[in-house]
């Protein structure tokens, strides 16, 4: 898998995530320890696609 794909890939997933946070969120009573998970797994995929772009704009 080249890095364009990869990022399209993270990029999917982050979206997935932001979804599974927007359900969660709108809950009476959210699961903290799920927000949370799903809050961390965002910001890794994040710093991942950042450092993706950086080394495709290097190339």
């Amino acid at each position: 898998m080249n890095l364009q794909q990869r990022l399209m890939t993270l990029t999917g997933r982050h979206a997935a995530l932001e979804e599974q946070l927007s359900v969660e969120m709108t809950r009476p009573r959210a699961d903290e320890a799920t927000v949370s998970k799903i809050k961390r797994e965002k910001l890794r995929l994040k710093e991942e696609m950042e450092r993706l772009r950086k080394d495709l704009a290097l190339t």
